[in-house]
């Protein structure tokens, strides 16, 4: 089964091609570029280099959030429009899942944290459990790094784009308990996208073309302003 994985929820895009378990193409970069001007163009060196057509692709998979607003809706749109031309089934994942998911089997806490700007990040705790399943064991969350490190009780592996950011405030309040893996393990690969997505395929969970939508965790700013505009306002 081929299938192609999309991440466009930080400044780091990434587009993976994956054929049953193997990894066949993957582009990565992570320059201040908008993935409108080179989404397409990746998914096209991908899709070339692997000397695949669009046609021989059996499922599409999008990491839907949470994070960028503005690239995950431009990760989102791009995939409808790709499967609308198709026919070919999307698949819907969550960041965080795929960050956790790039750490291999360990006892340590997995804490994958995205800077979600207004300073506080987006995360959600993880655990490998018996039989080396990954296991979520917190929501989703929008939260300040202050309140993050009061519920770090254990030794914690933290990785993704709100490293960069708050890395040296994590080591400073958590010096006993803060793991860094390398640059490389910090960033989403589309590969990875593709094998958490192409396991929804294969269980057919695929997503409304319709309906389907970001996850935002939180409303955005012209959400905030609207409702501070209506605020006051008593429906007649």
């Amino acid at each position: 089964m081929k299938v192609l994985g999309i991440d466009t929820s930080t400044s780091c895009g990434s587009v993976g091609l994956m054929e049953n378990e193997e990894v066949i193409s993957e582009y990565l970069l992570d320059i201040p570029v908008t993935h409108s001007e080179r989404l397409l163009g990746a998914i096209e060196f991908v899709l070339r280099e692997a000397h695949c057509r669009i046609e021989q692709i059996e499922g599409w998979v999008v990491a839907l959030g949470p994070g960028s607003f503005t690239g995950l809706r431009i990760g989102v749109s791009t995939v409808k429009g790709l499967a609308f031309a198709t026919g070919k089934p999307v698949a819907g994942v969550a960041t965080l899942d795929v960050l956790a998911s790039q750490i291999a089997p360990t006892a340590h806490l997995i804490c994958p944290i995205l800077n979600a700007r207004k300073q506080e990040v987006y995360t959600a705790f993880y655990h490998y459990g018996e039989g080396g399943s990954l296991m979520r064991q917190s929501e989703y969350q929008a939260i300040r790094p202050e309140d993050l490190v009061r519920k770090i009780k254990e030794l914690t592996i933290f990785l993704g784009d709100g490293v960069k950011t708050y890395g040296d405030f994590l080591l400073s309040c958590l010096p006993t308990f803060a793991i860094f893996p390398s640059a490389p393990f910090r960033v989403f690969h589309g590969s990875m996208v593709a094998t958490l997505g192409m396991e929804l395929l294969r269980k057919g969970e695929h997503l409304d073309l319709s309906a389907f939508s970001p996850i935002y965790i939180r409303p955005s700013e012209a959400e905030i302003r609207w409702q501070e505009k209506h605020s006051g306002q008593i429906p007649i």
